[in-house]
């Protein structure tokens, strides 16, 4: 009688389990081949059961194992040139995502229906970010953040604090010149630390020294990273993921509550003690103090509340200290992403390297210290109209990352064919780097070529409205645009004329191999380990799944001083 009743106890939800897998996946199924006969184009080889895995996974096999997913899609995107979009069904891992290459689809993505964050996006994010923020808001919670937070990235703004990123490229500097004609370094985790410095000088008045020393701050921050993906089942299975990322957000949510809560002090003290006109238009210098300002005056104007009586809202701090964390996440990896791979161009392009010299020499001169003048002049900055060409063109080649939509009811994308594409339960991603070198929209698409962003309009190089998208594109925009810009900027007009870098990988493999033991070695000889993988497309220096698409390896490199 017990173990009658124990199997039915075990049986039931076991049955009632399968039943419910069966049920939800002829659904979806039956969603897919419905797509599939309404003229969506998808690769060959979907199946009722595996959907598209199979597929991705003998794509995913051809590359080293840490190479960016997005690259499995290389030899899928030409299949689809004629609709600039496929559909890889993900079956039973996740949603089935519309894979765009196009600038129409892009439109109607990012603009024109302004499809919504993915509903799921915040999950995804919360070991980095802790929650909710710009990237996985909709509607007016949203919009109230993005009004709050505009004013502490606007261009005149970003502008009064290029003297902050002077002084961060300065160490900078110095790390450069002790490494200079010595061994080996990794390019990626100075460039990482550098904008690690900047990011949260910008957004937070902190100084971290973080270059000299890896603040504990920094080092959760990367700890969560090595610890992240957002598909390698390797990764997202690995039962010391959770425990680890929850430590480390812990720490990284006290430190930011922290220096939040001192910034909100400071600018209670600020308003207290302003008794001037000339002293009331005094800007703050961050972007959350800017945040908190406009947060006070709202408290004092539309709630009619004393200063005094004021505090910080806990719902209010818990999402700013969020915010915090995206800015710190994203303008630390891809700024370093977008620096490293900018050296790396420069490297590999000579003549576009001394142009890039002699701008610098026609603006700044040949014998003063770039550094002072931009402290002095920051507008300076937009002259360098050839060194922005070549952060672009860099972008253009290097994204490092792309942009996810829900679909809505009631939506339905028209591609090139014309054929109309319901997107209720897909998701959309538009592939930056594939919409990049789209050769219909591009001339001269896997060439990099600065000078396409100084010709005419009417130039065959000029680039088409709506094909550069490392921002994107549309009201969720990146926020962050114009610090990205300043940051890379300032590097190059503070690095390009005094140090020469050039990758070092051939070195860095070779030594990689010697570390190897006897028994690797073994394998090896008799064929039980292969020759791995170390290129993608021709690229060593390929594009890797850590979040902001770090260049292998860390990018090992040697750098010379110039002229000596």
């Amino acid at each position: 009688m017990v173990l009658s009743s124990l199997s039915v106890t075990i049986v039931v939800p076991v049955i009632s389990i399968i039943v419910y897998v069966l049920v939800v996946g002829y659904r979806r199924r039956s969603r897919i081949n419905a797509l599939r006969k309404l003229g969506v184009a998808m690769p060959a080889g979907w199946s009722w059961w595996f959907g598209h895995l199979r597929v991705l996974d003998e794509k995913l096999k051809k590359l080293p194992p840490d190479a960016n997913v997005y690259m499995a899609m290389h030899d899928i995107v030409p299949d689809h040139a004629d609709s600039e979009v496929f559909l890889m069904d993900y079956w039973p891992v996740a949603e089935p995502m519309l894979m765009i290459f196009g600038i129409e689809l892009s439109h109607q993505t990012s603009t024109k229906y302004d499809l919504p964050k993915p509903s799921n996006q915040e999950h995804s994010f919360s070991p980095i970010i802790g929650g909710s923020s710009l990237i996985t808001m909709n509607g007016e919670q949203w919009k109230f953040w993005r009004s709050l937070l505009n004013p502490g990235f606007s261009a005149s703004h970003m502008l009064s604090l290029i003297p902050n990123i002077v002084d961060a490229v300065d160490v900078f500097c110095e790390l450069l010149e002790q490494n200079a004609n010595k061994g080996l370094f990794s390019l990626d985790d100075m460039t990482t630390r550098l904008a690690m410095d900047v990011i949260t000088r910008t957004t937070l008045d902190t100084d971290l020294d973080n270059q000299r020393n890896e603040h504990k701050f920094a080092h959760a921050l990367n700890t969560i990273l090595n610890w992240h993906s957002f598909w390698d089942p390797r990764i997202l299975l690995n039962p010391l993921r959770v425990p680890v990322q929850w430590y480390y957000g812990r720490i990284m949510s006290s430190f930011i509550r922290g220096e939040l809560s001192k910034r909100f002090v400071e600018m209670k003290r600020s308003k207290a003690t302003i008794n001037d006109s000339a002293a009331s238009t005094k800007k703050a210098k961050s972007v959350i103090a800017l945040a908190l300002e406009e947060y006070i005056t709202r408290k004092q104007e539309h709630d009619k509340t004393p200063l005094e009586n004021i505090h910080l809202d806990e719902n209010f701090a818990r999402i700013a200290a969020n915010q915090i964390r995206l800015f710190i996440f994203a303008g630390n990896d891809t700024t370093a992403t977008a620096i490293g791979y900018t050296y790396h161009m420069l490297s590999q392009h000579p003549t576009v390297l001394a142009k890039v010299r002699s701008e610098h020499d026609t603006i700044f001169g040949s014998d003063t210290d770039p550094g002072a003048l931009l402290r002095q002049q920051p507008a300076l900055i937009n002259q360098c109209r050839y060194t922005l060409a070549v952060i672009k063109e860099t972008l253009r080649l290097y994204p490092p990352a792309s942009s996810i939509r829900d679909g809505l009811p009631g939506v339905s994308f028209v591609d090139r064919k014309g054929t109309s594409i319901p997107t209720e339960h897909l998701s959309a991603t538009i592939m930056h780097n594939y919409v990049h070198v789209n050769p219909r929209l591009w001339h001269r698409p896997l060439e990099f070529l600065p000078d396409r962003w100084l010709v005419n309009a009417d130039h065959k190089l000029y680039p088409p409205p709506g094909a550069f998208r490392p921002f994107e594109h549309g009201p969720r925009n990146c926020i962050g645009q114009t610090l990205v810009l300043n940051e890379i900027r300032v590097a190059l007009i503070m690095t390009a004329r005094r140090f020469y870098l050039q990758p070092a990988y051939e070195e860095f493999d070779a030594l990689e191999r010697a570390k190897e033991g006897v028994w690797m070695e073994l394998m090896r000889k008799v064929g039980i380990k292969g020759k791995e993988c170390k290129v993608v497309l021709g690229e060593r220096a390929y594009q890797t799944s850590r979040s902001g698409a770090h260049p292998a390896d860390g990018y090992p490199c040697r750098v010379s001083l110039v002229g000596k």
